[in-house]
């Protein structure tokens, strides 16, 4: 079943293979596989001979190079290992080596551009291991542990250098945007050598008129003391969307935590606290109140009553607040329960400036942070929180950038697009 170019001119080239008959549908197309990795591999031979020089002297910068003949060296394509003769350039002065082939094909390490955008696809959804069977078994292609690591780690690192840089575009809604909120919070990630550390994730979400969530931007970034490098990442993404609609209200959302609100004031118009974290506060100063089973319906009927006063009703947190106050301070209860009812007027005095729900229900805005606390649970945990998972800082900060390109609609080709145009030329001289 050997493949063979059989004619070939300027434009394109022909291939011929031979597919054979076999006794079920299933071995016929295993069989078949082989037969189109190896057409494959024959085509990447040829495709990446195109983009070679033809041994002329070339000049980089002010630097003239020649030629020190076609050495030999092996590829990893969707279809298999390849051995490819490639002009190796060199000054007459000496020092690094410059292979035109690889600049102008944009190989990223010794993997073709689309080999290496599948494997990084896969391992952004998956660990090496999983990765690596899934290139075994549904794609005939044999690669070592340390291959899928290293060129992902080599992707992730273009795309972390570029992120100022490269700018993405938005979908074409079909409906005008009408808001926009920005929510960030933390989870937690397994570090080598840390422990447990925060990791912080942002989102961007663009409503219609009337609520409908159309389009999110995800950003996530690596454990940081100070999270310099996230709030930074996540202020560019900010402002861009800001410069793209400076007239379209921006609603700032996120739970209690002080360093959230220092950052969302900078960017946005309202300041939100999310509502269920209030609405669980609600709860515990409804168990506190009413701890007896005897009272379980009056504490259902007085939570049911403050939540949706407090959602709907003009001053309804301030009303809340003081007859919360006025209950722990006039009632005779348990030390836990006043203790949790402290707990909760200290939330209330703090947010309560935040929780004007009322005027973003009336103009359908978001009054909840789930978007964000789901990217949360989508970039981090479902990937990275796996069994035993630890990381070190550049395979997380690698992971979450690729995650967040990729989770975030049409980024991921956007991505790849602009590597083929400008490519990284980090990885380019030798």
């Amino acid at each position: 079943m050997e493949a063979k170019i059989i004619s070939s001119n300027e434009e394109s080239f022909t291939i011929q293979t031979t597919v054979l008959y076999k006794d079920n549908m299933l071995k016929a197309e295993e069989h078949l596989q082989e037969c189109l990795n190896e057409v494959g591999s024959l085509s990447s031979i040829e495709l990446l001979e195109y983009f070679d020089t033809d041994g002329s002297p070339i000049t980089i910068g002010e630097t003239n190079l020649t030629t020190k003949g076609k050495l030999e060296k092996e590829y990893q394509t969707p279809y298999g290992a390849i051995v490819v003769d490639r002009h190796v350039y060199q000054s007459s002065k000496g020092g690094k080596t410059y292979i035109p082939l690889e600049e102008n094909s944009k190989v990223i390490g010794t993997a073709t551009p689309k080999f290496a955008k599948m494997i990084s696809s896969k391992y952004s959804c998956d660990a090496a291991p999983g990765v690596q069977r899934d290139l075994s078994d549904n794609h005939g292609r044999t690669v070592a542990l340390s291959f899928i690591k290293n060129l992902t780690d080599l992707v992730g690192t273009i795309a972390l250098a570029k992120e100022e840089s490269w700018s993405y575009t938005l979908p074409d809604f079909t409906k005008p945007v009408t808001s926009i909120s920005v929510g960030l919070d933390g989870t937690c990630l397994n570090m080598m050598e840390s422990g447990w550390r925060e990791t912080m994730c942002g989102t961007i979400a663009f409503f219609d008129s009337v609520g409908n969530r159309m389009h999110t931007i995800y950003t996530a970034a690596a454990p940081e003391y100070g999270k310099e490098i996230f709030l930074n990442k996540f202020g560019t993404e900010v402002s861009r969307v800001i410069n793209l609609y400076p007239k379209i209200p921006i609603i700032g959302l996120a739970d209690g935590a002080h360093s959230n609100w220092t950052f969302l004031k900078k960017y946005c118009d309202i300041l939100t606290v999310d509502f269920w974290h209030a609405s669980e506060y609600l709860a515990k100063a409804a168990k506190a109140m009413y701890p007896k089973k005897k009272q379980q319906n009056e504490k259902y009927k007085w939570l049911d009553d403050v939540c949706h006063n407090l959602k709907h009703k003009m001053g309804s947190a301030s009303r809340i607040l003081k007859q919360i106050t006025e209950f722990e301070e006039h009632q005779q209860m348990i030390k836990s329960n006043r203790e949790e009812l402290k707990t909760v007027i200290t939330y209330f005095t703090n947010q309560k400036e935040r929780m004007s729900y009322y005027k973003n229900v009336d103009k359908n805005y978001a009054i909840g942070s789930g978007v964000t606390e789901a990217a949360c649970k989508v970039i981090v945990k479902n990937r990275m929180c796996k069994g035993a998972a630890r990381w070190k800082d550049l395979g997380a900060s690698v992971v979450l950038t690729l995650r967040s390109i990729h989770t975030t609609k049409f980024r991921w080709e956007q991505f790849w697009s602009k590597y083929s145009q400008y490519g990284y030329s980090c990885y380019i001289a030798h």
